[in-house]
């Protein structure tokens, strides 16, 4: 459910995003509040469009919106972006840049992917400190889906259907979908997947950088400690150490010996296999070349036992290694 920006040809729910730079406010008033939401809404009044969920914060917004088929959220977004910008450049007096980068759309799936992502962001405007439940928020549609509030012009029967035949089954539902609140590790990899945060890292440079990483990469980083790349390739260092029997043994950056070499090249081949980072970032966690890495990488594809380790299923490696966690 990476970024895109396809033209399918049916239609496809999409979450489109956007963010502000910091010193930017969204809800610097109720008025400029209220015209950014009515932007949503008309942004979505052309046939078979369809807004299924809104949420305004502060620095973000977001939208689920089914879009049938032949158009892409690129049609959606730029109905809404510049102009927006211009709104708050205007309630704040300031002119520059609004948003942190242009907006981005993550195509959603099936129903089931669309539920989960209305309990994620039902949650947000609470991890991001605005509010202690929910149905607190006034600046999402989530109040008027429920029967809390007015709708204002939002359609509540689209997303109701997600969850329903019947609107009071529906709101029941829905209510059951979000009344558990994320947990961190759950936070962290929608935030990760959804390009609201970055995973911290080498990235294959000296200094510090932060790289987007999507699905059971996003995943390990999550669950990883510290948080960002140097904290998933300590779970995946952690896995491959069992695999080679070395339950007790020193760390892999410890290791001079052949083995140590041996599960440095099988760290870095999975961790590149699963898009966390490059060699060289792995190179560099554990202090050693990028070249010898690279020669070690080569040569585990050449060993039976060591293909029939890379061979285990991407997503049983992720999920064991994030078991071992606490081991870490």
């Amino acid at each position: 459910m990476g970024s895109s920006d396809s033209t399918p040809a049916r239609a496809v729910t999409w979450h489109i995003v956007w963010q502000a730079v910091e010193g930017r406010d969204l809800l610097a008033s109720p008025a400029l509040a209220d015209r950014i939401r009515r932007r949503l809404l008309d942004a979505h009044r052309q046939p078979d469009r369809v807004l299924l969920h809104y949420l305004l914060a502060p620095t973000e917004i977001h939208l689920l919106s089914r879009l049938p088929a032949g158009q892409s959220p690129r049609d959606v977004a730029r109905t809404i972006g510049n102009i927006v910008a211009r709104w708050v450049r205007q309630a704040g007096g300031a002119p520059g840049i609004v948003f942190a980068g242009r907006y981005r759309a993550y195509a959603i799936e099936s129903d089931e992917a669309a539920r989960d992502e209305f309990r994620m962001l039902a949650w947000r405007p609470v991890a991001l400190g605005l509010c202690r439940a929910p149905t607190h928020h006034a600046q999402s549609s989530l109040r008027a889906t429920l029967g809390l509030r007015r709708a204002l012009g939002f359609e509540t029967l689209a997303p109701l259907r997600l969850f329903g035949e019947s609107v009071p089954a529906a709101r029941n539902a829905l209510r059951g979908r979000i009344a558990r609140r994320p947990s961190a590790v759950e936070q962290r990899q929608w935030e990760l997947t959804r390009g609201m945060v970055l995973a911290l890292g080498d990235a294959g440079t000296f200094s510090p950088a932060g790289r987007p990483v999507q699905g059971l990469a996003a995943a390990l980083v999550a669950a990883g400690w510290p948080q960002g790349i140097d904290g998933a390739l300590r779970l995946l260092e952690r896995w491959v150490l069992l695999k080679l029997g070395q339950r007790n043994g020193p760390g892999l950056a410890a290791m001079a010996s052949p083995q140590g070499a041996r599960g440095r090249a099988l760290v870095a081949s999975l961790a590149v296999r699963l898009e966390l980072c490059s060699a060289a970032s792995v190179a560099r966690h554990f202090g050693r070349a990028k070249a010898t890495l690279s020669e070690r990488m080569a040569a585990c594809r050449h060993r039976p036992e060591d293909r029939t380790i890379l061979g285990t299923p991407l997503a049983r490696v992720v999920e064991e290694a994030i078991g071992l966690r606490d081991r870490v």
